[in-house]
């Protein structure tokens, strides 16, 4: 079984020198692969075994899903050194394939060597998880004490005489760890399916992200960027207004309104219509309280309207292992032939064609986004412990507008039938994205046409059946960590 794999390094740029730091432009080789410390039981984890490694990294839980892929290829194009932990419960392995593809090919195309990247198969609510940390994990002496290797696995301690016996535990409370900044996208997210099966999305969304959480704070990781929802708005979507952040709130605060009167927002939410939304909100709620109990914690929750689109190579883009319920994907699914029609779920909306109306951002766009808040809170630009920010666009489209983009994108038909309302869908759904414009640099640029366009590009190149690799062999033991020859 194969220890870490590091695919290379790369000295960052600028923009995020404050989270990773310089790395060695001497190629990394892969550690030995006679024992694996994180996943043999046999062997006792050792708090002294200082690694070689001394790269700092960003920790990216499920890192191979839709949002979560497109943003480590965003994250290694800005030189960040990335632990990906992703369970494959609903991605492929073959997702890591491409991503590391497209990232050794952008490095060679500028004449630079690639960020590390490694890649873990569990769930991230698993006991490993403490594993993945301490690895990542530099224990500092107090003593003036060093650690010398005793054997092929085992360190020794060689005191100064002026130190007295440190014990292990006394030395594993002085720790730094490497991982510097996470990015949480492994929550169960189908408004459709929690309405069904709530319980798991409570069991993972909250009862997951607190014993996450608590386990970052034991290793003083604290630039945490959470994956929200536009969900969080509840019944604020059917005004027909772009959605502020200050439209859900978690302590008090003042804004002025779309006509300049300055208004008092109230703490709270009203009208949430899924068991999905309530565990967004209610996940903010409980990393609002963190952060401002303890200030040394910098938590952005990035609150995503509609994300659509594929990288533009085809290789990269929405293939979700369990049923699709989003718009796009189901539409590809249609075009491919997977499906005979598309359902449009309720055409009595009060907007300009009856259908429901979306901010749909390109997922790259979105992806940058992520890395546009780990910078700015690791540089001091968000103030405040805890932040909120919109990501969209900041303009809407109907269902017809995007069924009508993907037609001309493909040159083909969309057969499609009206249906009523699906629960828990609301009508009117566009962002307000002044404060992310403002404070995190960030706006989305790409067009509907584009993400259509990339789309269909992926649909052609990856979706269609002589392109699919989704055999059960190429998926691998969730213990194991994945090694690429």
């Amino acid at each position: 079984m194969s220890d870490l794999v590091e695919f290379g390094a790369l000295s960052p740029s600028s923009s995020v020198s404050s989270l990773a730091t310089p790395v060695s432009t001497d190629p990394i080789n892969t550690p030995d692969t006679d024992v694996s410390v994180l996943f043999d039981d046999d062997i006792e984890e050792n708090p002294l075994d200082l690694a070689v490694d001394r790269n700092r990294y960003i920790l990216v839980v499920g890192g191979l899903g839709y949002i979560g892929s497109h943003t480590v290829l965003e994250l290694l194009k800005e030189g960040y050194n990335v632990i990906i932990v992703d369970d494959l419960s609903n991605s492929f392995q073959n997702v890591f394939d491409r991503l590391k593809l497209l990232a050794e090919n952008y490095f060679q195309r500028i004449g630079e060597q690639m960020p590390a990247l490694h890649f873990y198969s569990f769930d991230y609510r698993s006991a490993m998880m403490r594993k993945i940390l301490s690895r990542y994990t530099t224990y500092v002496n107090p003593w003036n004490c060093v650690c010398e290797k005793a054997g092929p696995t085992r360190p020794r301690l060689v005191r100064n005489s002026c130190c007295n016996s440190p014990s292990v535990e006394s030395m594993s409370r002085q720790r730094i760890c490497r991982i510097t900044g996470v990015i949480h996208f492994a929550a169960f997210k189908s408004v459709e399916n929690s309405i069904r099966e709530p319980i798991p999305y409570y069991q993972n969304n909250l009862c997951g992200l607190v014993n996450f959480l608590d386990l970052l704070n034991e290793f003083g990781v604290k630039n945490f960027v959470f994956s929200s929802s536009a969900t969080v708005y509840g019944s604020m979507a059917n005004k027909s207004i772009p959605l502020k952040e200050e439209h859900c709130v978690h302590s008090p605060e003042s804004y002025f309104d779309h006509d300049g009167e300055e208004r008092k927002a109230i703490p709270g939410t009203f009208g949430l219509t899924s068991p999905y939304g309530r565990t967004k909100f209610m996940g903010e709620c409980i990393l609002s309280d963190i952060a401002y109990s303890d200030p040394t914690w910098k938590i952005t929750a990035l609150r995503y309207f509609n994300p659509v689109g594929s990288h533009e190579s085809g290789l990269l883009g929405e293939d979700p292992r369990q049923k699709p319920t989003n718009l796009v994907p189901v539409v590809t699914k249609v075009l491919l032939g997977e499906m005979p029609v598309l359902s449009i779920f309720g055409t009595d909306w009060n907007t300009s064609d009856g259908t429901a109306v979306r901010d749909f951002i390109h997922v790259v766009d979105l992806a940058r986004g992520h890395i546009a808040a780990l910078a700015a809170a690791a540089s001091g630009k968000i103030s405040d412990p805890f932040r909120t920010f919109n990501l969209g666009t900041g303009k809407g489209h109907t269902v017809r507008e995007v069924i009508d983009c993907l037609q001309r994108a493909s040159s083909m038909e969309v057969p499609v039938q009206e249906v009523g309302r699906r629960p828990g869908d609301v009508g009117f759904c566009i962002a307000e994205v002044k404060r992310a414009e403002t404070e995190l640099n960030w706006k989305a640029e790409k067009s509907l046409y584009e993400c259509a366009v990339d789309v269909w590009n992926f649909a052609k190149k990856s979706l269609g059946s002589s392109s699919r690799c989704y055999d059960k062999g190429r998926d691998i033991d969730p213990w194991c960590h994945l090694s690429i020859s």
